[in-house]
Formats: C-alpha cells, structure tokens, sequence
C-alpha cells in the first residue's frame, strides 16, 4: 500500500510562535480567542479522518480549490497528478498517456489510486479517475466526493486559455465537448455533493462554496421543519422530536393540523448558479435544484438522480419535459401537460411515489389518501401503480372525487387508472368536503392509531398538503425561466411575470419559492374562475367563505374555495407567526373567514396580483386563440390567458401555465370551438376531436386509458366521516390482510 506524503503549503506562522500568540490572546481578549477556538475546532471536526474529494472535469479548478481549502481546513493536500501518478510511474502524466495510450493509461491510472491511502486529507482527483469504477469505489470507503459542476462551455474556454486541446479518452473523430459530456455520466456516478462553479467564479469563493457543502452534508439536524401553526415558544420544547424531510413526506399533515415547512426556509441560488443551468437540460435542472432541497441524509445524490430519470424519463412525450412555447405578444405558455395523465399533477406524482417508497420505514404498510378536484387523483393513482411490485405490496392509495364535481373524462380517467394498489372512491358532495375530511382522518389520533395497531397499517397524504408535491413544481417554474434566457427572449436578471390558474394554492406557491430561490419573478397573477374567493383575498385581504357555494364550472381542478397552500404561504409573509396562523384558521372554520392585518396584505399584494374569468369569456377565449394561432387552450389555460390579458401591464413576458392538455376538456372544447353536438360519451368525445385534422392531436395518455374495459367501475360514498372511514377499512383489509 502506498502512503503518499503530500506537499503542504508554506506557514508563515511556526507551531511555537502560533502556540505563543494564542496564550497571549486567550490573557488579553478571552471572547476573540473563544470565537478563534471554535472557528478552528469547527474546521478540524469538518474533516476528521474523512478525506475531501474534489472531482470535475480538467480545467474545473480542483488542484487550486483543494489547495485553498487545505489551507483553511490545516490539513494535508494530496494533487493525484503530481503527488500519486507521477511519483508512482516516474515520469509526466502526458508521456504515460502517450507512452501506454487511453485505455491503458485508465487502467494503470486506477491501479495507481487502489494502491493509495490515506485520512483526513483534500484530494483532488484528475478528471479521468471517476473512469476507473474500482479505484472510485476504493476512493469512497473514506472520504465524501465533492462534484466541482463546471458547465461544458467554461470548460472549453479555460482549456483553450489552458492550451490543452487533448484530453484522456480523446482520440481522432472525437471533440473535445464531446468527450467532456460523455464523462459527465462518470462524474454524477460517483459524487455525495455537487457544487455549482458556472462562469468566472474565483478559486476562493468555490473553496467557501465546497466547505459550507460538506458542512450541510455533515449535518442533516440543521434541515429540519416546522408546522404553520406552531408557536416559536413550543419549537424550543419540542427539540427532541424533529422532523426531516423523510418525515413529512411520511406523515403529510403536521399533528396540529397545520402543514410542514422548512424551518430555515429555501435555499437560495446566486445568480451566477442559476446562469451555470441555462444549458441544462430539464432534468440536469431538476436534480440540481432538488439536491439542494432535500439533504443527502434523507435521499443520497445518486437515488435521487435515479427516482428523477424514472419519473422524467420515458414517461413524458415531449423531450423537454415542460417546454416554453411563445403564444403571441409577450405572452408564453408553460406547457405542463406531456405527462402520461394529461396534467401538470404528473411533474410531482411521476416523482413523489418512489420519493414516498424510499423514505417510510420497512416495518409498515401505508395507505395514501388523496382527495381531487379533477386532475390529481388520476395523476396519484398512475404514479402509484408505477412502484416495484413489492413496493406496492406495501403501500397503496385511495383516491376521493366529488362524484359528480368532476368531468365525465376526468372520472373515466380516474377510474380507468385504478390498479392493484390503487382505487377511486366517488363522494357524493365537493371537494372542499373531501379534502376537510382526509385532515379530520389525519388529526384523528384515535382513528390512525386503530389502524396502526389493528392492522398494522399507517395513513399518508399525496395532496399538495405534502411538502414533497412542491418542490417538483419548483423546477419546472426556474426551468420556464431559464428557457426563457436560453432562446435569447431575455438576459439573465430581467424579469418576468407568471399568470397561473389557481384553486388549492400549490402551483402558485412553487413559484413564489421559485422568486425567494433567486429567479427574477416580478408578479404572480393568480387566475381563478367564478369560483373566485382568491381573487377576493388578494385584493380585500378578506378570506370570506359565508354564503358561498361552489360553481361548477368548465374548469373544475380549480373549483375550490378553501386553498389548503395558502396556510403555507400566509405563514411565510407573517414571519413565521404560527400563532397568528392558527388564529386565522380557526376563525376560518369556525366562524366562516378571517382578514388580513394591513401590513401583511401590503406584503402580499407585492407579490399578487388576482383577477376572475366566467364561463362565457373562458369560452371565447379558446375560440379566439385558436382562430388567430391555431393553438388549443385547455379551459384552465384560457382562464389564466383571459385573466392575463387584464392584468398585464406588457412591460414584460408573461409566462402562463398551461395546466392541462385540452383533450381532459372536450365538452367545452367542443362547444367553444363550435365543431359538433356534444355526444355524452367521454371516449366518444375524444374520438371527435380526432376526427378534426385541424386540430392538434389528443393526448396519447389519456386516449390509451378511456380505451380500457371496464371503466366504468368505481365504489362510491356518501358524504359522511364514518363512510369514508369504513371503505378505508374495507381496502385495508383486502389489499394488506
């Protein structure tokens, strides 16, 4: 075994001079030397016998940041170039290269890295060492890979500046760009912790960047979150039963009934990180963003990565997964609608199954409730039935809908995705009623701990309320922007304004996290239909629900008036007031609504803006777009269009979400567009369109799941607690007994 004995830089101060000024320091100023003491316990504590790691592509700075960062950590540097190969074979790494040639050079290069050791050390790799899977392996056993994220083109241009202009693994035929995006598949293999290092960034900065990275690596307790509705006095009691990410992902709701948040909010992107995504493809964008969300202690890099690939992969038809297409003026549509239901659900609940499946405990099995206005519940059921065979075995999912709240397409879509492990369930009532109900389920402690006890099962959430349904709704909000920048509609800083149809808050609230996170959102315009308490809200600061009743409308996913997100984004303006929180809601349910205090509708309406649209100008809004562009608004769309065009003051682009293909709508496509009469039959429906070569096709998804036999069959339920409760027990006992 080889024992390599690094080069360290020079100290100015000796080890008796450093021991003599410290004595002197403690004496005169006992606070300083305090700060200084723990300043460098904190340092070495960072590293222990663990070594630092620094991989990346040539030119990504390795040698010089792991130098920077050995100075500030005190502890060995070791440069695989220099300090192992060249000391190992006696000659260049360049003559090995042309002596032995790449294949050879790889394999004698990973020899060279299983034969050395070493602890508590910084080591920066070359860019050819995460080739070799056995010497990486080696590497690992004891130390945390840190990824320097290059972006290709900053690549290109230091090599050049560098004079490099061959690489490992080059040969005749190949480029060199390509033979740097062909190892970035070996770089993401390998790494624990990625950081950004786009454009000019300096050495120093990116050495700070890779020590608060392993920092937050290290320590998972700090990631921890809170309930809306908790008080500041009882966080500081309640330290012993912190909850992490796997864990409101588990349990949903919080006990007290409010909803989970981190307790030191977003992380926040620097510009020039955002700028290093511009050339990303879609699910780069992703795992980059949700890395940063969710702590490797709950989900490592390299199972995140996988559960992306899998939801983002062959299960959306378009290959940019949430393409930006330009409609007209200043106005651009976020299509959200090439998932396999149709719907922007998808961009979560192709995700948050498999997150679900990884993070609950072996020990149990657990039943998903969810309750839908439309859109969710065939989105949840898909998602769900797309788990491993034995992931399935112990979690199912049962699915609520207003029995006759929905269309007659959404509900043969959801009854038409019911598998092994998932069902429907249609209420006879709305989804307000179904959604108050599956929290009063959750905050029924002596009901969940019946179930647990007698069948050995536990309830879970897949609505909005679930903090891991936002952040996939985060990505595609950055992404839309980071379009934007890249097809030149833009530089990167300039804003834009979001227009996005709004029932139950969550998409709305994804993009205001997207602005806290560092993209230039000017305004959210929230979009509702005559269903229209939000639009009340934002411009009154009264959130008043007496005497209202719930119109059914051509848009039904957003036929809500009680937005459960909105909690979550009231709790972020008030400073974290859980107290105040509560207060609201309880005034809310107990008295039918609650206002604002003045100060906080000023903050509020600094980042909303809200307007309504009917039924007759949702209408005419899919016939005028269509006649003039040829293009299809789905009704919620052309809620949010209608409301744009209000709205927007042109000083800017618009981006609206495109919530939902316009298949998922054909009665009111039909009519709007003035084709035909409406035939009752939802497959019938579908066929028509079809029929219209005009028109753009409709959804292969939705098309393929109408198809089904037998999809007619679904349970359904009065409103009543105690019924809903029984046809729980019912699935339990047939699915897990």
């Amino acid at each position: 075994m080889l024992h390599v004995v690094p080069y360290q830089p020079l100290r100015l101060i000796t080890q008796n001079s450093l021991t003599s000024m410290c004595f002197k320091l403690m004496l005169s100023r006992p606070v300083a030397f305090a700060q200084i003491w723990k300043s460098w316990f904190s340092s070495h504590s960072l590293v222990g016998n663990k070594n630092i790691i620094l991989m990346g592509p040539p030119g990504a700075g390795k040698t010089t940041v792991g130098r920077i960062v050995g100075q500030k950590l005190d502890c060995p540097v070791i440069d695989i170039d220099d300090d192992v190969l060249e000391t190992t074979w006696n000659m260049s790494v360049s003559e090995k290269l042309q002596d032995v040639g790449n294949e050879q050079f790889l394999e004698e290069e990973g020899k060279a890295l299983l034969k050395f050791s070493t602890s508590g050390s910084v080591i920066s790799l070359t860019g050819s060492n995460p080739m070799h899977s056995a010497g990486m392996q080696h590497m690992k056993k004891n130390g945390i890979v840190v990824y320097l994220d290059v972006p290709t083109t900053v690549v290109m241009s230091r090599l050049k500046s560098m004079k490099v202009d061959r690489i490992v693994g080059q040969s005749p035929g190949i480029s060199l760009k390509d033979i740097l995006q062909f190892r970035k598949q070996f770089y993401k293999r390998w790494y624990d912790i990625r950081v950004l290092c786009g454009g000019d960034i300096a050495a120093e900065v990116v050495a700070e960047k890779v020590l608060d990275a392993v920092k937050r690596y290290q320590n998972s307790e700090l990631e921890t979150f809170i309930s809306t509705r908790s008080s500041r006095s009882g966080r500081s009691m309640e330290q012993d039963s912190c909850k992490y990410f796997s864990d409101v992902v588990t349990e949903g709701l919080a006990p007290d009934g409010g909803l989970f948040v981190p307790e030191r909010g977003l992380p926040e992107f620097t510009a020039g990180e955002w700028q290093s995504l511009i050339e990303a493809t879609y699910i780069e964008r992703a795992q980059v963003i949700l890395e940063r969300c969710v702590h490797p202690a709950d989900i490592p890099a390299s199972k995140l990565a996988e559960i992306i690939g899998t939801a983002y992969g062959e299960n959306f038809t378009c290959s940019k997964i949430a393409p930006v297409r330009h409609l007209a003026g200043n106005q651009f549509l976020l299509e959200l609608f090439h998932g396999p239901t149709a719907s922007f659900k998808d961009f979560a609940l192709q995700m948050v199954p498999h997150i679900f499946a990884y993070c609950i405990p072996r020990s149990c099995n657990y039943l998903v409730l969810v309750a839908t206005s439309g859109d969710t519940g065939s989105a949840v059921l898909d998602g769900f039935s797309r788990l491993h065979d034995t992931d399935k075995q112990r979690i199912a999912v049962m699915n609520f809908f207003p029995e006759d709240g929905v269309s007659p397409i959404q509900k043969s879509q959801m009854i038409g995705c019911q598998k092994e492990n998932a069902w429907s369930v249609g209420v006879k009532s709305d989804f307000d009623f179904c959604q108050t109900a599956i929290k009063q389920i959750f905050t029924n402690s002596d009901y969940t701990g019946f179930l647990t006890v007698e069948y050995g099962t536990a309830l879970a959430a897949a609505n909005s309320i679930n903090w891991a349904r936002l952040l996939p709704q985060i990505v595609y909000h950055a992404s839309a922007y980071l379009d934007l920048v890249h097809q030149d509609i833009i530089p990167f800083g300039s804003p834009v304004d979001v227009c996005i149809p709004t029932g139950n808050f969550g998409n709305i609230l994804a993009a205001l996290y997207a602005k806290m996170m560092g993209i230039p959102i000017r305004k959210c315009i929230c979009a509702s239909n005559e269903n229209n308490v939000l639009t009340d809200f934002v411009r009154t600061g009264v959130y008043d629900l007496r005497g209202r009743k719930l119109i059914p409308t051509f848009s039904p996913a957003v036929d809500i008036l009680k937005s459960s997100n909105l909690e979550r984004y009231l709790h972020l303006i008030a400073n974290e007031d859980g107290q105040l929180v509560t207060q609201l809601y309880n005034q809310l349910e107990n008295q039918g609504h609650f206002q604002l205090q003045k100060d906080l509708l000023e903050k509020l309406q600094q980042d909303l803006v809200a307007g309504w649209c009917s039924e007759e100008d949702c209408l005419a809004a899919i016939h005028s777009v269509y006649s003039t562009t040829g293009y299809i608004l789905d009704t919620h769309t052309a809620v949010a269009k209608v409301v744009a065009d209000r709205l927007q003051d042109r000083t800017c682009p618009i981006i609206i979400s495109s919530t939902a293909h316009y298949s998922k709508c054909a009665p009111a496509i039909l009519r709007a567009l003035r084709i035909a009469e409406i035939k009752q039959n939802p497959l019938s429906q579908l066929h028509l369109l079809s029929s219209y070569s005009p028109l753009p096709p409709v959804h292969w998804g939705l098309l393929e799941t109408l198809k089904k036999k037998g999809n007619e069959d679904h349970q359904v339920c009065a409103a009543d607690m105690g019924m809903l409760m029984s046809h729980i027990e019912t699935l339990i006992q047939n699915h897990f007994m």
